[in-house]
């Protein structure tokens, strides 16, 4: 290791560049989530997991692709009795 290193010359930014279709970004996932995918990558003898989950969310997308209308209307079916539920649960409990 030398004593002194010369970064006069240097640029600042990933040293690696983006490869064209490709957006870097920054997000934040549940550990027990990552440590899934690093498993997956692991137990199939390598890759890369960031590979695994752009895979994941493009199936995702390929599977669910449904109007907006209808994922509004199935996620209000699943929250209602949810919801109605809690209500009645919290009025019994005031009583």
């Amino acid at each position: 290791m030398k004593k002194e290193y010369d970064f006069s010359k240097a640029k600042r930014g990933p040293v690696a560049s983006t490869p064209a279709g490709k957006t870097r970004i920054t997000i934040r996932l549940d550990d027990d989530i990552l440590a899934w995918f690093r498993q997956q990558v692991h137990a199939s003898g390598g890759g890369n997991y960031q590979s695994l989950i752009n895979a994941a969310l493009r199936d995702h997308i390929k599977d669910k692709k449904e109007p907006l209308e209808e994922t509004l209307r199935r996620v209000i079916r699943e929250e209602i009795p949810e919801y109605g539920s809690r209500r009645k649960k919290q009025s019994n409990e005031r009583r």
